[in-house]
């Protein structure tokens, strides 16, 4: 959901006049509006970190966020009043009714007149029902009370005498009804509705006329019994939320001690990955924090607020450490640009000899200087390589004018090539390794050939020697090892060696680069994860993962070692 989405919602629910009724869904949407803030600030932070940029407090004012703070602000104070009206409203009630069953106790004892007393009672009544609601606490008390008086007064009045036998039985079935209706609202997951309808029912039966005596206490057992079972669901309800809102809130308490202990020792920290590292943990945590549910508003207010200070106190003291690297790197920038531009000053000479040594000698100072971000490295690397790719590309262009002095050469690689081509692979693995081995040495050793063949002979020799490795059916780790080296072996005989090599080098390194970063993907989505069945198995699929990347990477590196240093 976006955030003029979040605005959207709670403006359709605050513009619901019964304010009660909404003021959960507002909670609900406000609080996961600022999960929604916390996420987004979350993720602005990691990409500029991710970017190398300076991770800073957003100081921009979100006009959405203020409407949607304003908004919420306005209403829960429509909401208080509403409230603090409807106390009022109950209490008076309460007098109300109290003053009712006074009133009604003295007809009871006082009235001899039935006709009068009759008419007192309808009055009575009839004020009784349009009084509206009062305290929950109080209203078991004063309808068990108002209704025991009901009681007295109808039978104590002779006006049972003149009501028919089939009246009883019909008030009898109507009460017996009302009974079903108040069993169906135990199984009702809304108390909210549950409340509202036990309201209605208990007044439906207060307006059903007497039954008969014999059968009255078991009907009047039945109704108490299935009311106090509905109001004990009701208490019981209202309790453990409260109990649950309190145990949130000690989570949370908990949670503020455990980012306070996983912080500690941070300002010793001399190195990036350590505060990577320590970064997922918080993150983690704050995930962890995400999952708990609300407390009472005023505490869950104020555990929010220590919680915020201490990741803060995190997150700043790794942005100053950052600020530091980056500082630092200004200097790694300075060196490589001074070696771009020295490699500029070579790049036209043909003094192929001396100007290679001294680019082979800054592409090797290249390598002792440290790494300077990401944003800059590619970029001085592109025009370091490119400076130095003048030189080389002056110095081919000139050896490719020497290449009709190469045709002995190019008949001996053909004869060679021949030769591999008749070769019969031995039965003896190790052998006929070596063999083709021994053939690539030999074909190395051989002179430049001209230029506009040395691809064709590459190629052919390539294609003999490969025909020959794919007789030896070689399997698993044996074969990825041998088949690697004798791409090696290919390399160095190519007119390109220099470059296919450094190009398989570099290859090597993007690949190492791009499965660690997706086991840093892994990692992160790792922390998103809750404790579930489903949860756990997605948990393992993304460990397994990570165990065959960490592998591959290893595979990858011993690659490295075998390639020659050109």
């Amino acid at each position: 959901m976006e955030k003029v989405e979040f605005l959207e919602n709670l403006k359709t629910l605050v513009e619901n006049p019964e304010v009660l009724k909404v003021s959960r869904e507002v909670n609900e949407l406000k609080s996961k509006f600022e999960d929604f803030l916390i996420e987004e600030e979350r993720l602005r932070q990691v990409a500029l970190l991710e970017a190398g940029e300076p991770v800073e407090e957003n100081k921009e004012i979100d006009p959405i966020k203020e409407e949607f703070y304003e908004i919420a602000r306005i209403f829960q104070m429509k909401r208080k009043d509403v409230v603090d009206l409807k106390k009022e409203v109950q209490e008076n009630n309460l007098k109300t009714k109290k003053s009712l069953i006074s009133q009604l106790s003295k007809v009871i004892q006082n009235e001899e007149n039935i006709g009068k007393a009759y008419n007192a009672h309808k009055e009575i009544h009839e004020k009784w029902k349009e009084t509206g609601d009062i305290p929950r606490e109080k209203r078991d008390d004063v309808q068990a009370e108002y209704s025991k008086l009901l009681e007295s007064f109808f039978y104590n009045m002779k006006i049972y005498k003149e009501l028919k036998e089939h009246d009883y039985h019909r008030n009898e079935q109507l009460k017996l009804e009302v009974i079903q209706k108040i069993q169906a609202l135990i199984p009702l997951d809304s108390m909210k509705e549950t409340e509202t309808q036990l309201k209605s029912l208990q007044n439906e039966w207060e307006e059903i006329g007497p039954v008969t005596e014999g059968e009255w206490e078991k009907i009047k057992e039945a109704y108490w019994n299935n009311v106090k079972a509905v109001y004990a669901k009701i208490n019981t309800f209202y309790d453990a939320r409260r109990e649950k809102l309190s145990a949130n809130i000690d989570k949370k308490k908990e949670l503020i001690e455990k980012v306070k202990t996983t912080i500690q020792g941070t300002e010793e920290y001399t190195n990036s990955k350590e505060w990577e590292a320590k970064t997922k943990e918080v993150l983690a945590i704050q995930e962890e924090w995400k999952q708990i549910g609300f407390g009472p508003k005023k505490e869950n207010e104020a555990v929010w607020k220590d919680f915020r200070t201490e990741c803060d106190v995190f997150f700043n003291a790794k942005k100053a450490f950052f600020d530091v690297i980056r500082e630092e790197s200004k200097h790694l920038v300075t060196a490589k640009q001074n070696l771009i531009d020295q490699a500029k000053e070579i790049n036209s000479s043909t003094d192929w000899k001396e100007a290679s040594n001294k680019l082979i000698q800054l592409q090797k100072k290249w390598k002792t200087i440290g790494h300077t971000g990401h944003r800059t490295e590619q970029k001085l690397w592109k025009e370091f390589r490119a400076a130095c790719d003048v030189f080389f590309s002056a110095r081919q262009a000139q050896f490719d004018e020497k290449d009709k002095e190469n045709e002995t050469n190019l008949h001996e690689k053909q004869a060679l090539i021949d030769q591999i081509i008749a070769y019969k692979i031995s039965d003896d693995k190790k052998e006929g390794i070596q063999d083709l081995k021994e053939f690539a040495t030999k074909f190395n050793a051989i002179g430049h050939v001209p230029i506009k063949q040395k691809d064709n002979v590459y190629a052919d020799f390539k294609k003999a020697l490969d025909t020959h490795y794919d007789e030896l059916k070689l399997e698993g780790a044996e074969k990825e090892k041998v088949m690697f080296q004798a791409k090696m072996d290919t390399f160095k005989a190519s007119p390109n060696a220099g470059r296919l090599l450094d190009k398989e080098k570099s290859d090597i390194r993007r690949q190492i680069d791009a499965i660690k970063q997706e086991n840093i993907q892994f990692e992160n989505n790792l922390g998103f994860f809750g404790r579930s069945k489903g949860a756990d198995a997605m948990k393992k699929e993304f460990e397994v993962k990570i165990e065959k990347n960490v592998m591959r990477i290893e595979d990858l590196k011993r690659k490295l070692k075998l390639i020659p240093n050109e």
